[in-house]
């Protein structure tokens, strides 16, 4: 059959891949060195991981083709259709798609608890003050336990990357740095939509949920108590 090539990944797409994976990096390696420093900028990574989603979970209902949820997240039928060798879809597999929507909300989960959580020393998220600290040491527990749920969803990913560069001959990483794919299916196309006012309107509730994330809703801390020279 012959082949051909196709636009399979936008830029935002390929763009998101890429930063969330160096801010879950930086996330991880920040908060195993656990200064006050490394948890300072373990907050700002969650920060920004928050703000990626949230772009993200916008451009996968108005981006493009093959990066809207509802062209890659099928039912239960899809599913066995995949794993009975009968799926010739183009993009994220029907397995592939819970894999990616159980990392999204993982990590939501995680950037979410993030911001009400304390380190018990000196770090508190940016949204403690309307959790208190029973609630945030609540939280703060989840947000451990769901670390290393991440890694194990993590070592899932790369494997079956793994497994379909070694066993399928299929390599998924470099689509997601040209956004070509070669594809022999003749139905395959390249993906359409998208656009600058859709990625403008993506970037603003991306900064919009950063803002808020920071505490940009709550109210000012109370001035400091005057020095009256005692």
């Amino acid at each position: 059959m012959r082949e051909r090539v196709i636009q399979l990944w936008d830029l935002p797409v390929r763009l998101f891949h890429w930063a969330l994976l160096a801010l879950v990096a930086g996330s991880v390696i920040s908060v195993n060195i656990g200064s006050n420093s490394a948890m300072v900028w373990h907050g700002r990574f969650g920060h920004l991981i928050l703000a990626l989603l949230v772009f993200r979970i916008v451009w996968g209902v108005i981006g493009s083709t093959h990066a809207r949820f509802h062209h890659f997240v099928r039912g239960p039928r899809a599913v066995f259709d995949y794993l009975r060798g009968r799926w010739r879809g183009v993009g994220h597999t029907p397995l592939g798609a819970l894999s990616v929507l159980a990392l999204l909300l993982l990590l939501a989960a995680l950037a979410v608890t993030g911001l009400f959580a304390n380190d018990a020393i000196a770090f508190r998220g940016p949204l403690y003050p309307l959790a208190g600290a029973d609630l945030s040491d609540r939280l703060t527990t989840w947000h451990r336990r769901g670390e290393w749920v991440l890694y194990g969803l993590v070592t899932l990913h790369v494997l079956a990357i793994l497994y379909y560069a070694v066993i399928r001959r299929d390599n998924l990483i470099l689509p997601m740095i040209t956004g070509r794919k070669r594809v022999s299916n003749p139905a395959a196309r390249s993906f359409q939509g998208g656009g600058m006012l859709p990625f403008m309107i993506a970037l603003a509730a991306a900064a919009a949920a950063f803002w808020v994330a920071g505490g940009g809703l709550l109210p000012p801390p109370p001035p400091p108590a005057p020095d009256l020279g005692f």
